[in-house]
């Protein structure tokens, strides 16, 4: 027997028999000079196995929309056909390299996109090389980041692509030494023969490669046999971002990009109509160019320095925005007015009902990380370097916007640091690219930090109406109105088509009820349930800010649960035990309760809050504890706002497989804040068409004399052979916790978020013109 004929019947042999859970793939071998792979996959091999539900003892709900199929589940399945589309490549060095169609903004995908290949493989976590891809058209759906949809979406074909690339390692070690591949070892990139020969991964890459695309067969690993998924790992990157290596958008460095920001319009998108010292401000120390461009005036210089000194100096005489004379109070009645109406009546001599409506704040999308982007627009070509999480959009609007055909424009997605949606839109790129083609110079575009909190994209401010219906101690329906400022979904889903349909007079409304259906899913059984949205355009930028809608929606309805289970006499765990859908979902309540001691005595004043949340196929439930005692509210920090205090939280996660457990629990962490922060703190308020705000030390975003001294995150064990989605997953969690025990520790439920936007301002706002404050000069004395 042939050597090739031994590696075919050990290949045969190896299939797993009919009705063993392991199953086979197809992938690809394709032709090139180093073993380079790919995946092909169905379906069916994504499609998540839905839990057997139990009869609940309850009046029972129907199954939502996203029940059935959610954003996630839209997101993956768009993204199948072109799987076979994406490579991993064997160095001859022994390296796997991996060009990533997402975005890294610091969730933390390279890392565990690096385990997975690793895994697969039998290669070392560090013999991974995770970049990020170009913009690639031809992807389609592939290239979007959005959903904590990455690791779902790639898990299997990654998975198929790595295992391939082994096999057919394999496979050229057993032709090379004359043996069996069934008698061969492969580990941490070493093949190994019984007779103790080594061939590295490195020296076989060439020998394992093909000559023409050749379809292949593998099995992946069963789930018992991870050894690197599942485990917690350092983030890949971690190195080089503690000692300042790591280069972010605004680190790129292209010849000739001269540093470039804008003198933006003191009210939201307001117009240039003139520039009054045009050639003074040209003639300024370092400036090379000052030209009108559809955003405000871009300065050019030699320094931001001097580019701050040049937008601070402009006089420009400015036509108005799209939100002239708008205030809070002015958007709320809009919102008021567009709410769609509650139809089960309350039948006082049948059934009582809990009535409320909740008002939710502006609050902003600035990453740390401002917006940025380096553009190079010369006649015939562009080329583009920014933080991108739809890459192929900002590729093919930047084209239509320069007048290019598509493959004439490069855009390099570089990692970003912090995006929560922001990076979702292309804004700073497709502004970089009108400098340059206006100047025909390349520019490496920087927003100060008001220019993002100022005009930058907000979570839109909305209104949520719920009446809840319950006799003999049942929830007998619940329905929610949930009305916003529109929500700007020009990102589509990745490429330009839906994006263009997102913004159509009347397709808009459409695709926005359309996400509302996909990620609203209520874990509660309450009789009969509706969930509606409407949305109003009142000329803002917005964005889908971490987890869209669920905040707002989930911090609600929790909080009209807490009321339900007070009139029917009923403990709040014990009435959402009760009620909920989902085991999994009752298991991460019950940890919480456990962990977080539920129902322990506390001090007047203070209080626990509970919550659950469902999301792309996973389930959090956090508990939080507070304190709003006046000692604790009356704290004095200057230039803050101290108020209540999260004392402690417990959360416990189950995302079915966690890939990365240590990722997890980061992830679960940034999002526990970001829910204080909406709950308590953090929100913009809009007066005579600007936001008062202009950078963090005036946005309360979570400080550190407001996080909780105690937080324990638990990562469930694994309840599935998959992962569902974390990146967003805590957040509305979070924000509806605190508001719980917020509203249990000061003995009136909260309605209007956060909680300290109707307070008188803790700040003196700064002025709208010019643009950029005046740098402070008192560092010094603020540090002591």
């Amino acid at each position: 027997m042939t050597a090739q004929d031994r590696a075919a019947q050990y290949e045969q042999e190896a299939a797993p028999p009919r009705g063993i859970g392991r199953r086979r793939f197809l992938g690809y071998v394709l032709a090139a000079p180093t073993l380079t792979v790919a995946a092909q996959v169905g379906a069916d091999v994504l499609a998540p196995a839905n839990a057997e539900a139990a009869v609940p003892a309850v009046v029972p709900s129907l199954p939502g929309p996203a029940d059935i199929y959610d954003l996630n589940d839209m997101l993956t399945h768009a993204a199948l056909p072109t799987a076979n589309l994406i490579t991993i490549r064997i160095d001859p060095d022994g390296t796997a390299r991996f060009a990533l169609p997402r975005a890294e903004v610091g969730q933390g995908i390279t890392t565990s996109t690096a385990m997975i290949i690793a895994e697969e493989l039998d290669l070392p976590v560090e013999r991974v090389r995770v970049t990020l891809a170009d913009a690639r058209p031809e992807l389609l759906f592939n290239q979007l980041t959005g959903g904590s949809n990455t690791t779902i979406s790639t898990f299997t074909p990654i998975r198929v692509a790595a295992a391939v690339a082994r096999s057919r390692l394999l496979r050229a070690a057993a032709l090379e030494l004359g043996e069996a591949v069934g008698t061969l070892t492969a580990k941490a990139g070493v093949i190994t023969s019984l007779a103790g020969v080594r061939l590295t991964y490195g020296e076989l890459a060439a020998k394992a490669a093909a000559l023409t695309d050749t379809q292949v067969s593998v099995t992946l690993k069963d789930p018992e046999e991870f050894r690197v998924i599942g485990t917690g790992r350092g983030r890949v990157d971690a190195l080089e971002a503690v000692t300042g290596r790591k280069k972010f958008a605004m680190d790129v460095q292209v010849p000739g990009a001269l540093p470039t920001m804008v003198c933006r319009p003191p009210t939201i998108n307001g117009t240039v109509r003139s520039v009054d010292n045009l050639a003074a401000v040209k003639a300024m120390p370092g400036i090379t160019d000052v030209v009108a461009v559809s955003t405000g005036v871009a300065v050019r210089g030699r320094t931001f320095g001097q580019c701050i000194d040049a937008v601070r100096a402009l006089k420009v005489t400015w036509g108005p925005g799209t939100a002239e004379g708008a205030s809070d109070a002015t958007v709320l009645q809009k919102l008021r007015r567009a709410e769609l109406p509650l139809v089960v009546p309350p039948l006082d001599l049948l059934t009582k009902s809990v009535d409320a409506r909740f008002t939710f704040a502006f609050a902003s999308n600035g990453a740390l990380e401002t917006n940025c982007a380096v553009a190079d627009v010369r006649p015939g070509s562009a080329e583009i370097w920014a933080s991108l999480k739809s890459p192929i959009v900002a590729q093919e609007k930047i084209a239509l916007q320069l007048g290019l055909p598509i493959g004439a424009v490069t855009v390099h997605v570089t990692e970003g640091g912090g995006s929560f949606g922001r990076k979702l839109f292309h804004d700073a790129a497709g502004e970089a690219a009108e400098i340059s083609k206006a100047l025909g110079k390349p520019v490496r575009l920087m927003w100060h930090r008001t220019d993002d909190f100022r005009q930058g994209r907000t979570h839109p401010m909305a209104t949520s109406r719920v009446r809840a219906t319950y006799a003999l101690g049942e929830v007998l329906t619940y329905e929610q109105r949930h009305t916003s400022v529109a929500t700007d979904f020009g990102h589509g889903i990745g490429e330009i088509i839906t994006s263009e349909a997102a913004q159509l007079p009347v397709a808009n409304l459409a695709f926005s009820e359309t996400m509302f259906q996909l990620t609203q899913a209520s874990p509660y059984h309450l009789g009969v349930t509706t969930q509606l949205l409407n949305e109003v355009d009142t000329g803002f930028n917005t964005g889908s800010m971490r987890n869209i809608y669920s905040p707002n929606v989930r911090c609600a309805q929790e909080l009209v649960l807490d009321e339900l289970a007070r009139r029917m006499g009923q403990d709040a765990l014990a009435f959402r035990r009760r009620l909920l859908k989902d085991e999994r979902a009752r298991a991460v309540l019950d940890k919480v309760a456990e962990v977080g001691g539920w129902g322990r005595q506390m001090a007047p004043g203070t209080a626990q809050g509970i919550a659950v949340h469902p999301e792309y196929h996973a389930f959090v439930a956090v508990l939080a504890e507070i304190d709003c005692r006046p000692a604790t509210t009356g704290r004095r920090v200057r230039d803050a706002y101290t108020g209540p205090r999260v004392t402690k939280v417990v959360c416990a996660v189950d995302v079915g497989l966690a890939v990365n457990p240590r990722g997890l629990e980061a992830q679960m962490m940034g999002g526990i804040i970001d829910g204080i922060a909406l709950t308590l703190t953090s929100g913009l308020h809009l007066k005579d068409g600007h936001f008062q705000e202009s950078s963090w030390d005036n946005y309360y975003y979570t400080r550190q004399w407001n996080t909780p001294p105690e937080l324990e995150i638990i990562v469930m064990p694994p309840t599935g052979d998959r992962p569902g989605g974390a990146g967003e997953l805590a957040v509305g969690a979070a924000a509806a916790a605190v508001a719980c025990a917020y509203g249990r520790a000061t003995g009136t439920m909260p309605t209007s978020f956060p909680v300290n936007h109707d307070e008188p301002l803790a700040f003196t706002p700064l002025p709208t013109v010019p643009p950029i404050p005046a740098a402070p000069t008192d560092g010094r004395a603020r540090a002591l």
